[in-house]
């Protein structure tokens, strides 16, 4: 018969194990499952898939929205933790504003006074910003239920059709977006789509990143590189005024490593307008580089270690720093998203593009195929 002491020790060995368990990834199979998620307010259902690679790093995608419900990523220490914003259920999606994790169309960012022309037709869009469209109308991409043509391996494919006219836009849109977690950690977002009339598309995703975990504070201290030595300047309306304006000088120079709130509280006219950062750096890519992707951005978290690096084929991407959080919004968890707790990437053409003919175009004609990769990579130093 074994004694007391014996079974206290054994006790207490389970008990170490299981604490020194938490927070470290199951590593395993890379796989892709599929659970119900609830019912959006009009009772269509909704379905999350988690995606899963042989490190232990996981990542969620709801169907409401084309959604980045959670994903993990992993310390200096390996411990994983959860780095986007978001919320618990379809109901907390639906009642929120701020576009957490969704996929952005028919068109990210901002389209000026709401309209365009486009074949010597002029297209009014529903009013949602001001005077202004944002991420598509009021009644976006990120407000639809897409639908999974295919999930296996490590992979989710989301198609959504658009048809002639939804939020003001011409032509029947077939909207493909492929997510795909590597085995380099990384969450790669493949776009494409065709369109039966000419119109203009500009996809993203809107998720938000806090590198010490979401729910953890502030994102000031995180440090910021941007591979970009131009901005586009914006009126107070946040619609870009046409110029590509140098960064050297400014407090929009982030082309080296830089903590986010070093001169995010200057006294600049761009930085009262948007109320922080919320503007579209021009990407330039280095001499000789032809590769289908470029290196965008890299922010490092000094606490965690934690390292997000971005690549993509776009000219432009939106660094946004949780402006409008206000504290208010009780996300995952019951944990509360305060002013500034997030940041935000939106690899993209560039806002107002359709009305700025010098930017790079956007139009998509009849026929044509839009493609567009992005990869969000994470490590930790």
């Amino acid at each position: 018969m074994r004694s007391s002491r014996w079974i206290a020790g054994a006790l207490l060995s389970a008990v170490v194990l299981a604490c020194l368990a938490q927070g470290a990834p199951k590593k395993g199979n890379a796989e892709v499952k599929k659970t119900a998620f609830g019912k959006t307010s009009g009772g269509q259902p909704v379905e999350l898939y988690t995606l899963s690679n042989v490190h232990g790093m996981t990542v969620e995608i709801m169907t409401y929205g084309g959604t980045v419900v959670s994903l993990t990523a992993p310390d200096r220490h390996g411990k994983y933790a959860d780095v986007v914003l978001g919320m618990d259920s379809v109901a907390g999606y639906q009642r929120q504003t701020a576009f957490f994790g969704a996929l952005i169309g028919r068109y990210g960012n901002r389209i000026g006074h709401a309209q365009f022309s486009l074949d010597g037709q002029t297209y009014k869009l529903p009013k949602n910003d001001g005077d202004n469209t944002l991420h598509g109308g009021p009644q976006g991409f990120d407000k639809r239920v897409w639908k999974v043509r295919k999930a296996q391996g490590t992979a989710v494919e989301l198609t959504y059709v658009s048809h002639d006219g939804e939020e003001g836009f011409p032509g029947n849109l077939t909207a493909t977006v492929i997510y795909t977690l590597t085995a380099r950690n990384e969450l790669k977002i493949d776009y494409s789509a065709t369109t039966d009339k000419d119109t203009v598309v500009n996809l993203t995703n809107h998720s938000y990143f806090n590198l010490a975990g979401a729910g953890a504070g502030d994102i000031l201290q995180h440090q910021l590189t941007l591979y970009a030595d131009r901005f586009t300047p914006v009126d107070a309306g946040l619609i870009p005024t046409g110029e590509l304006r140098p960064v050297a000088g400014t407090p929009f120079d982030f082309s080296t490593a830089t903590a986010i709130g070093a001169r995010i509280g200057q006294d600049d006219e761009q930085l009262k307008y948007a109320k922080g950062y919320d503007h579209n750096w021009v990407l330039k890519r280095a001499p000789g580089d032809d590769s289908p992707l470029s290196k965008a951005a890299e922010v490092y978290e000094p606490v965690s270690g934690r390292v997000l690096e971005v690549f993509t084929t776009e000219p432009g991407v939106q660094f946004y720093t949780g402006n409008f959080l206000d504290g208010t919004v009780h996300g995952k968890g019951g944990k509360v998203y305060p002013f500034r707790g997030a940041l935000c990437l939106e690899t993209q053409h560039f806002p107002d593009s359709p009305n700025k003919p010098d930017f790079p175009t956007t139009e998509l004609k009849a026929g044509a195929v839009y493609n567009s990769t992005t990869v969000y990579r994470f490590s930790a130093r």
